[in-house]
């Protein structure tokens, strides 16, 4: 029985076959490409759960491919690359990747990422969040937070923005907005915990599905997580400055803002 369906995008004829191997050893449905474009037209045919790509394609590069495919799909994005730096893996979250693996890597790692990649669930169509269809929000719109079981309501809602944890539909003031899994996860437990701080390594292991609290955090990964709220932000059309919905701790990680005090008289929203 399949996985799931897994997308290779890798000039190099050998690192491709490994990878490829990698898929089909973990159960998963497989299809190659050489190039970046030849890899857009397998995502947007196949519709894959996760895609692997390389930076130095021969057309364009990996980050450009990543930022392409995220027009259009919610697949999980893994860049793997042999550029070792920092820099290049801020880089490849900032264009959209979920995760970044530097070359060589090793067959084990990456299998315990794909396991970890699969607890998360996908989108509910291929369109990610942002395709999802319009609904009440749950709540009363007064800017306090709510939990409704039915399908149709939205989960959560805070000034505007609301999210269904089922189906991982997004909407700001009732227009679904697009995100990646790496955003609504974050976002997602950002609504479930409201005022609690959320610090960056422990959102770190969320995203990972790391049971243990006291397992080591990188500095590079804190930082991808600034830069998914980053990204997070810019989704939703945030102004950090002056946060509607995700307000920064310095030094210490995210929390939600305070909810709109209700007020005798006035419409709150």
């Amino acid at each position: 029985m399949e996985r799931g369906v897994a997308v290779v995008i890798e000039d190099d004829n050998d690192v491709r076959a490994a990878l490829a191997a990698i898929f089909r050893q973990a159960g998963f449905a497989v299809h190659q490409a050489s190039s970046g474009a030849e890899g857009l037209d397998q995502v947007r045919t196949h519709n894959p759960d996760i895609v692997t790509l390389d930076i130095g394609l021969p057309d364009f590069d990996g980050l450009e491919a990543s930022r392409r495919i995220r027009t259009f799909s919610d697949a999980y994005v893994v860049i793997i690359s042999g550029r070792a730096d920092e820099a290049d893996a801020l880089l490849g979250f900032e264009a959209g990747a979920d995760d970044y693996i530097v070359k060589p890597f090793r067959a084990r790692e990456l299998r315990a990422r794909i396991k970890a990649m699969l607890r998360r669930p996908r989108a509910s169509s291929p369109g990610g969040a942002g395709s999802s269809q319009g609904g009440a929000a749950a709540g009363s719109g007064d800017g306090t937070f709510t939990r409704e079981a039915t399908y149709d309501s939205f989960d959560y809602v805070h000034k505007g923005l609301a999210l269904h944890e089922g189906t991982r539909q997004a909407a700001v003031d009732g227009v679904p907005v697009a995100l990646t899994r790496s955003q609504f996860d974050i976002l997602l437990v950002l609504m479930k915990k409201r005022r609690t701080i959320q610090a960056k390594a422990d959102l770190v292991r969320y995203l990972r599905h790391d049971s243990y609290d006291g397992s080591f955090v990188g500095a590079t990964e804190e930082r991808a997580v600034e830069v998914h709220v980053s990204n997070l932000r810019k989704r939703l059309g945030e102004n950090p400055r002056k946060p509607r919905w995700v307000e920064t701790v310095h030094g210490v990680g995210y929390r939600l803002t305070p909810p709109v005090p209700r007020r005798q008289g006035r419409q709150q929203d």
